[in-house]
């Protein structure tokens, strides 16, 4: 079975579309959920923020190790 040129392409521009579709999902999803103000309480409380800022160096040094 021969597929043409344009029916193979055609299958990887539908798949990269669903890619993004899903995270267009993800992303929407997320946004509804952090915009709710008692999760932002709880996250609040947590110190998210804190965590984030402990863990960039080791990002950081993890990315340059990559890099090598």
């Amino acid at each position: 079975m021969e597929f043409s040129e344009g029916t193979n392409h055609n299958g990887t521009d539908k798949d990269t579309l669903f890619m993004l579709g899903g995270a267009a999902l993800i992303l929407f999803g997320t946004g509804l959920i952090l915009s709710n103000p008692l999760v932002r309480r709880y996250l609040g409380q947590l110190g998210v923020g804190n965590l984030v800022q402990a863990a960039l160096p080791d990002i950081d040094r993890y990315l340059k190790l990559r890099a090598m």
